[in-house]
């Protein structure tokens, strides 16, 4: 049990968890590209190697959102999987992001997953769910795929804005029901929405950890209370991430104050200036303006940043101070 990484505030105090690895920092990671498209594996490589060894990063979500997941095909997923496995130091927690519109194709894919060495499934909605979907459909896709993977599954919980792919807190609930659920990556982008479910959870099923994902809003999530996060702001800047959230755990307020004040400007660079599915290709450009991938290219459909989009997100990266880790507190 893995109490001391845990942050106790309003919520009450801490429990054991069904997954105790689901706990602090996991930073959801990119996958570089060559200028034709392809995967860039030796710039991959480096790239998750770097960021697992970040001081204090628990672990990696691999083929989420920011990997580009949905643009690639299962065997393109499967390769960043094993060069992410094969990069990382063991101990180094791996989530595996499971994309998919059939039940049929997401348990090939956790089967799969399980096999390349993932230690956990992140399991996001079949985007046909955004016409509605029934609770029972939902429980059943999500226990087969669990069932088959015979891994601990995280939930994914979307921003509010993505409707009714945003499960609802008692749709989430039911789902919490299933055996292997351990986790949810809690992205509801709405902090009253997060301590709803946080709260339910933390009642209802107190073994399920909850990680806190909206980047913009870490700090206010922490004072709340959170098991951890899976964010992609921590794969371009992860030890300000981490020492945003030691400090929380620490209830440093001060400190955790002065780690976000630094992380602001870049949050809201990324993932606040619309158009919002342009952050993706702005946690690129950022890696690639501070020289730690090759390319910034982009899988079609989506579009690179413009030469201007580039050049003021570039400034923001380089801004004094903005990626320095948050200073020790004295």
């Amino acid at each position: 049990m893995m109490t001391d990484r845990r942050i106790v505030a309003a919520t009450g105090t801490p429990v054991a968890l069904d997954n105790d690895r689901l706990t602090g920092v996991h930073a959801a990671t990119i996958c570089p590209l060559t200028e034709t498209g392809e995967i860039d594996e030796p710039g991959l490589a480096r790239h998750v190697g770097s960021v697992a060894r970040a001081d204090g990063i628990a672990g990696l979500l691999i083929n989420g959102h920011a990997g580009e997941g949905a643009m690639m095909d299962l065997d393109e997923r499967r390769r960043v999987l094993r060069i992410a496995r094969s990069e990382v130091p063991e101990t180094c927690h791996l989530t595996a992001g499971i994309t998919a519109e059939s039940t049929q194709a997401a348990i090939r894919e956790a089967e799969a997953a399980a096999e390349d060495g993932a230690d956990a499934i992140l399991l996001f909605p079949p985007t046909h769910w955004a016409m509605g979907v029934d609770a029972e459909i939902a429980l059943c896709h999500h226990r087969a795929v669990a069932t088959a993977a015979a891994l601990p599954l995280i939930l994914y919980k979307a921003p509010l804005a993505w409707g009714r792919l945003s499960y609802s807190p008692d749709l989430i609930a039911r789902l919490c029901t299933i055996d292997e659920v351990a986790g949810i990556k809690e992205g509801a982008w709405e902090v009253s929405a997060y301590e709803e479910l946080l709260r339910r959870v933390r009642s209802e099923r107190p073994g399920v950890s909850v990680m806190a994902s909206g980047d913009e809003h870490l700090l206010a999530c922490y004072q709340i209370g959170t098991d951890g996060s899976q964010v992609s702001l921590a794969a371009l800047f992860p030890e300000l991430v981490t020492g945003l959230y030691d400090a929380a755990r620490r209830g440093d307020w001060s400190q955790a104050r002065r780690a976000h004040d630094r992380l602001y400007p870049l949050a809201r660079e990324i993932y606040r200036r619309e158009p919002p599915y342009l952050a993706n290709a702005r946690l690129k450009s950022g890696l690639h303006a501070l020289g730690r991938i090759g390319s910034a290219r982009m899988r079609p459909p989506m579009r690179q940043l413009s030469d201007e989009e580039g050049a003021r997100l570039a400034a923001v990266v380089a801004a004094p101070g903005a990626g320095d880790p948050a200073p020790a507190a004295g």
